[in-house]
């Protein structure tokens, strides 16, 4: 009896598998677009200063004109701004707003800047990676220069100092898995200031921005023009500068998304058929590694007295390390010798522990983690 129906079984069986993938595209096709525009520096930090605008305010005009352009034209996309006023806003919560949001894209707006008596025209796109010019080094170094004015920046950014060019190691060995998008998206970017804006294309470059690396979702950010040149700071504050320079980034993020759309329907149609993939554990890189190696976890918490095990303060994340520091009792998730790998880690947990940072052990003894990552570099 089986035998004689199982044609007909397998029809309904197919049929039943091409309607839950289409159910599936269908519902990858209509899923909201979060999109997370940042507006750099802010009220107490101006950014660059030119001889009659500020950076700051450059940013917001043009970032407020591109969401403006965005929420008129694009109903599917929900446009979440880190600020829409003069405020300051900590690089570290601008990237956890984005991680908390599950965004799908991140556009942090700038403007450069040369010293007094050097000139330079047109526009630039970032994505995060290691500064192989010196030039793309001082942007970086400029842009993260505002950590210097927030709180407790040494703690909050694991002793990154954004004057020094040692503290640039670490983005050497970033594999961000967004690269290819975010590439992909800033050379659509450029392309635009090239054709739309008539602006001179200074290309797509990487550089270690901190506001970058903070982000889990593919990441862009965006040198508008020089304010330190007299003729780039009158169009950039123009209401014509304006215009373009968002209409620009506008367009680009159109292409964008409809290739976003395209891989989100093919990758909703192959999970639907596919084993679900299990995560890696980071035992075996701990176990490959010899005690000499530094050893990379994730400070999540601190606390004047100890804290059960399995206390919701941890949110269910386990196995959890502590160790005693300063009459502190610190606790660490995850432990690796692959510094990459517990890069993706704290990106992973961000929206649980924005505030969790890497640190470094050897043979057990916390050490100073420029020199753990200099030492992973010399061994990898």
């Amino acid at each position: 009896m089986l035998k004689k129906n199982f044609p007909g079984i397998v029809v309904i069986v197919v049929l039943f598998a091409c309607f839950f993938v289409s159910m599936r595209v269908l519902a990858a096709d209509n899923k909201q677009f979060v999109l997370v525009i940042d507006a750099g520096h802010g009220g107490k930090d101006p950014g660059a200063v030119g001889k009659t605008a500020r950076e700051k305010d450059i940013n917001l005009s043009v970032a407020l004109a591109l969401g403006r352009l965005i929420e008129s034209d694009c109903p599917d996309v929900r446009v979440i701004y880190t600020r829409k006023t003069d405020v300051f806003i900590p690089l570290q919560k601008r990237a956890s707003m984005a991680n908390k949001a599950s965004a799908d894209l991140f556009i942090s707006i700038h403007t450069n800047a040369l010293p007094a008596g050097k000139i330079g025209r047109g526009a630039e796109t970032y994505t995060l990676g290691i500064a192989r010019a010196d030039e793309n080094l001082e942007v970086a170094k400029r842009e993260n220069s505002v950590i210097l004015i927030e709180d407790n920046y040494k703690e909050q950014y694991q002793g990154f100092d954004p004057r020094s060019a040692e503290s640039y190691i670490m983005f050497e060995f970033m594999q961000d898995r967004f690269m290819a998008q975010s590439v992909d998206f800033a050379r659509m970017i450029q392309s635009q200031f090239r054709t739309m804006a008539g602006r001179n294309d200074k290309g797509v470059h990487q550089a270690g921005f901190l506001v970058l690396r903070e982000t889990s979702m593919p990441s862009v950010l965006v040198e508008l023009g020089y304010i330190s040149t007299p003729d780039e700071e009158r169009f950039l504050k123009s209401s014509e500068g304006v215009r373009v320079m968002s209409r620009s980034i506008y367009n680009a993020f159109l292409s964008y998304k409809k290739g976003y759309k395209k891989e989100a329907v093919a990758a909703s149609a192959e999970h639907s058929v596919s084993a679900p993939v299990q995560d890696r554990s980071t035992d075996a890189s701990v176990k490959q590694a010899a005690g000499s190696f530094p050893i990379f976890k994730i400070q999540i918490l601190a606390s004047s007295r100890q804290i059960p095990a399995g206390s919701e303060r941890f949110k269910g994340l386990s196995p959890i390390e502590c160790f005693q520091e300063n009459d502190l009792y610190k606790y660490t998730y995850g432990s690796s010798a692959d510094y990459n790998e517990i890069v993706r880690l704290r990106k992973k947990i961000s929206n649980n522990f924005d505030g969790a940072f890497i640190v470094a052990f050897k043979n057990g003894i916390k050490m100073d983690l420029q020199q753990a990552i200099s030492e992973y570099k010399k061994n990898n």
